[in-house]
């Protein structure tokens, strides 16, 4: 309740946002107009199916987990060990990977701010298992670290002084204060909240609905919008009780339905023409983009597709576990279409060993989104095309444990997008087995995204 309380003036905010468009705001010079594209603005339905609220804890028993009992406590040995090496790799200002600079796709400098972002995500991950600044020495460090950074201390909240990281820090710092519930923090929780929905591209940047930014959060003041931090946006806003019928969520919404491959709900020319496979891409904006397009020879824009083909993009797993998740949080029945598109292709991809269209290139960050989404999907078993049954929880948790070195870290073999590093796989490894045994409510049947 003092999560939702502190979050309740984003209406307001939100609320201001379709004036400035009647007011005729000119287009923010970030945006290059010539590279935009314009479609008709798709059907925003009303919240149907309001998602579960946001759990902070684990569970404390294997029977309020629907996964077996080893499993459970594999999961939760693997995370106290994960936890373990976390500790022991904490900076002396509190935080993780202290300047370890790190860069967003197409910014052109690297920002210390990611520390801030990654040492939010180690709380979380802390936090979870109930080691709060209240509780934990470790957690007050950081926390006090994250205060340090962003403006915790009466001064005006400011994710990142260089501008490239802005959304990934505020998202994953909301994320981390709604995880502790520490009444402290309620200011600065509604801070990053609202810094969150005042950065979303839409009419107070005189951003047009029927333009392809409209909705979507990017990295950073030069950074046109992506579905990544667009979901770590959504999540952020999940995490700290913001409604779905909140409108920065509702904008969100038509960013999301712009990047699926899904040309029932998708007008744009690239989803027509391609698979229309019904998952997600990096991004519609300036025409649209995919990592897997790129993977595939065909051309991050999909430029390279071949001679007397259409251009098309290629959706892969890591960014439809994304968008799927945030088509629940948006409120999204099992029945929409584009719920259903992207159940299915989770089905047809069904795989823990890889992230499907990009090989092992961001594998771990594909687990985390995995991990949340299927949670958020409130089933304890999916089966996949070939009619095998997947308990996703006991998958998941073999998968990543066998994944475990003996120091208790993770780390991908592939370096892109930070995975080399030990620190941030073990946060997202240990992240994604938290969401795995949060307790859960009673199941809804199996594949019921998908059902008619």
């Amino acid at each position: 309740m003092a999560i939702i309380t502190a979050i309740s003036l984003l209406h307001i905010v939100g609320a201001g946002s379709t004036a400035a468009q009647d007011a005729g705001v000119p287009l923010d010079p970030r945006v290059n107009r010539s590279k935009v594209t314009e479609q008709p603005t798709p059907a925003e339905p009303s919240v149907s199916a309001p998602p579960p609220p946001a759990v902070h804890r684990v569970s404390q028993v294997a029977a309020e987990v629907p996964c077996t009992a080893p499993s459970w406590q594999s999961a939760r040995d693997a995370i106290t060990k994960g936890l373990e090496f976390l500790r022991t790799r904490q900076d002396a200002s509190g935080g993780w990977r202290v300047w370890k600079g790190s860069s967003g796709t197409d910014q052109r400098d690297r920002s210390l701010a990611a520390s801030t972002a990654i040492t939010a995500l180690a709380l979380k991950a802390f936090a979870q298992v109930g080691e709060t600044p209240t509780h934990s020495s470790t957690a007050a460090r950081a926390r006090d670290s994250i205060r340090s950074r962003v403006g915790g201390t009466g001064r005006a909240f400011n994710p990142d002084p260089q501008g490239g990281l802005g959304n990934y820090v505020a998202s994953a710092v909301a994320s981390a204060l709604a995880s502790i519930q520490d009444p402290e923090d309620r200011l600065l929780l509604r801070s990053s909240v609202e810094w969150l929905t005042m950065h979303q591209w839409d009419q107070t940047e005189g951003v047009s609905p029927r333009m392809d930014w409209f909705g979507g959060a990017g990295y950073g003041r030069s950074g046109r919008p992506d579905l990544s931090n667009t979901q770590m946006m959504l999540d952020a806003l999940h995490d700290a009780g913001v409604s779905a019928d909140d409108p920065a969520v509702r904008r969100a919404l038509v960013f999301l339905t712009r990047t699926q491959n899904l040309a029932q709900t998708n007008a744009a020319p690239w989803a027509s023409s391609g698979t229309r496979d019904g998952g997600f891409v990096y991004t519609p904006a300036n025409g649209g983009e995919s990592f897997a397009s790129e993977e595939a020879g065909e051309g991050r824009f999909g430029e390279k597709v071949a001679v007397g083909q259409p251009r098309s993009l290629r959706s892969y797993g890591s960014m439809t576990y994304a968008g799927f998740k945030s088509l629940l949080y948006a409120g999204l029945s099992r029945d929409d279409p584009r719920v259903q598109a992207a159940f299915e292709w989770i089905r047809r991809n069904w795989t823990f060993r890889e992230n499907p269209g990009l090989g092992a290139q961001g594998h771990f960050y594909y687990l985390h989104a995995v991990s949340r989404a299927l949670h958020a999907a409130q089933q304890h078993t999916i089966t996949d095309v070939q009619g095998t049954t997947h308990n996703w929880r006991d998958e998941l948790i073999a998968a990543l444990v066998s994944m475990q070195a003996n120091d208790g870290s993770w780390v991908n073999s592939a370096s892109r997008w930070d995975e080399g590093d030990n620190e941030l796989c073990t946060i997202y490894a240990v992240l994604a087995l938290e969401e795995a045994i949060k307790p859960v409510p009673a199941a809804v049947p199996a594949n019921s995204p998908a059902a008619p």
